[in-house]
């Protein structure tokens, strides 16, 4: 009887264990780094192209980004003031981020389309999701 009690009581110990484990990775907050571009009017499509093709390439470049996704406005309210692309950056935490910011591969991105630009609205986030 007392090795029946002392196995469900290692197994409940091992159980919360394994809880509060998951319950902090699932609590781990994550940057979300969103970059939103406007484009001057004379960029090419062609050029537009190309710089979204720099900016996916960021990934292989830079350790730090976990995940890129993108995409263009497709809003219907018509707030986006010329916004048209959305860039999503994750990173496991503001220390990655942070390496990422000076990276010489990011630098030399913003040389790519720094020129191109008409505006650039950068906002950070620890992902609040639970």
């Amino acid at each position: 009887m007392k090795s029946v009690i002392f196995s469900i009581a290692l197994f409940a110990l091992s159980l919360t264990g394994a809880l509060a484990q998951s319950s902090k990775k699932m609590n781990k907050q994550v940057v979300q780094h969103i970059v939103l571009f406007k484009f001057k009017p004379e960029t090419k499509p062609e050029k537009v192209a190309e710089i979204v093709a720099a900016f996916e390439a960021l990934p292989s470049k830079i350790k730090e980004i976990k995940r890129l996704e993108w995409g263009t406005n497709n809003s219907p309210e018509k707030l986006n003031k010329g916004l048209t692309h959305a860039f999503i950056l994750t990173f496991d935490s503001e220390k990655d981020r942070d390496a990422y910011l000076p990276h010489p591969a990011h630098k030399e991105f913003g040389k790519v389309v720094g020129s191109w630009l008409a505006d650039v609205t950068v906002v950070d986030f620890n992902n609040q999701a639970k």
